[in-house]
């Protein structure tokens, strides 16, 4: 039986979220047998032993290190003093990476991988090069361009970027030129063009439509934006705590909004009527209540396909899995706020193309909402352009090449 390894980066969700996906469709491409080795930690390796809950054997905490958090999103200062310091409950960087490499070189020992698929984990590159052992690294950074305020991080962009280049194939999730979203963010050194692959964005698989919600049947008929809130916690706070900065602006006190938590927490779902009050979902829709805001912890699958197709923009952080699945899958303009430099270059070339509005300050977010009602016809002829070239299947895309890295091994 053949087994693959699957290194799944912890920070954020997007990483886990492709990496979901490609697994669906694996066994699609693949003709012979086959099992699957997890390995993440935190948050992403709870949701592994909830999705696969009679897997648990093939599944691993290995503790890759991470930077640390900040009030919006990671930290820079701590994760610098946390080289050669421990910093709130980790140790000195060095030392992770000494343990966490030793960890998984003992899961490679072990389990003998056939094929190893990388999202964001570049230490299992140098070890899958060591060993022979052919590497698919899924990406969608390179080296970004950085900004004036983090210049001083370039040295550990160059040795980042010699590490992913040690991988057997590199997997861009995008689409390719000139329509590749990340563009920004991979700047790709010479000679290894040969590696390099634009596999396309890993967006979900159609579902099968059933019976509205409540809030789906709350929304319809209404004019909305759509205000998400992704990734870990400092960086979903991060994110509401700039948009609740804009809501108390007055020219939002028409401007009837969903905000998405990413939580799953009924706890949060409620629904502010325009009279002030607060209600239940269910109870909105039976009082028939003129709505300003719906806060939701976490929507379905089918809710968020509504909710996406019945809005009229969406304010994002910047996070590449979020903006392909809005401007390329549902053709809808965005407006990013950027928590750091990796959305900065993602949200600028969505700007550049007419595709969005990167709102650095708060005041930014009410008047990229004026611009966008503005020039909708401008952005949807833009958007349509893009989306006619989007590429969404990077999930199939992998599994092709996953199976064709198996036979050319033989």
């Amino acid at each position: 039986m053949l087994k693959i390894g699957e290194f799944i980066y912890p920070w954020g969700s997007g990483h886990y979220s492709r990496m979901m996906r490609l697994n669906d469709v694996l066994g699609d491409h693949i003709r012979e047998e086959f099992e699957v080795h997890f390995s993440s930690k935190d948050h992403v390796y709870e949701k592994l032993l909830k999705k696969f809950p009679d897997q648990k054997e093939k599944i691993h905490e290995i503790m890759m290190p991470t930077p640390i958090d900040g009030k919006f999103g990671p930290s820079v200062t701590k994760s610098l003093m946390n080289l050669l310091l421990p910093v709130s409950k980790n140790p000195p960087l060095v030392r992770q990476i000494a343990n966490y490499l030793r960890e998984e070189r003992k899961l490679y020992n072990k389990e003998k991988f056939d094929l190893v698929i990388n999202d964001g984990d570049m230490g299992s590159n140098i070890l899958a090069k060591n060993r022979n052992i052919p590497s698919l690294f899924v990406t969608n950074q390179f080296r970004p361009k950085l900004y004036n305020s983090r210049s001083y991080l370039y040295p550990s962009l160059i040795f980042v970027a010699k590490q992913i280049a040690k991988a057997s194939k590199i997997l861009v999730a995008d689409s390719p030129p000139p329509y590749t979203m990340c563009e920004y963010n991979l700047n790709f050194t010479k000679g290894i063009e040969e590696k390099i692959t634009y596999v396309g964005h890993f967006t979900n698989s159609k579902q099968v439509k059933k019976e509205d919600s409540d809030l789906e049947k709350l929304v319809r008929g209404n004019e909305f934006g759509y205000w998400m809130r992704t990734g870990n916690k400092s960086t979903n706070d991060g994110t509401g705590q700039r948009y609740e900065q804009v809501f108390h602006q007055d020219e939002m006190r028409d401007e009837k909004r969903i905000v998405s938590h990413a939580r799953n927490d009924s706890n949060i779902d409620l629904v502010l009527g325009k009279d002030g009050k607060k209600y239940s979902v269910s109870e909105a829709l039976d009082k028939k209540i003129d709505w300003i805001q719906i806060d939701i912890g976490f929507l379905s699958e089918q809710e968020k396909d509504t909710v996406l197709d019945l809005c009229k923009y969406a304010v994002v952080n910047g996070s590449h899995t979020v903006m392909g699945e809005i401007m390329g899958g549902k053709s809808k303009p965005i407006i990013g706020i950027p928590i750091y430099d990796e959305h900065t270059n993602n949200i600028k070339w969505a700007e550049e193309k007419n595709l969005g509005v990167l709102a650095i300050k708060t005041n930014q977010v009410t008047k990229g909402i004026a611009k966008i009602k503005e020039n909708y016809e401008g952005f949807q002829d833009s958007l349509n352009e893009f989306s006619k070239n989007f590429v969404p299947n990077g999930a199939e895309n992998s599994a092709k090449i996953a199976a064709q890295t198996l036979e050319e091994k033989k």
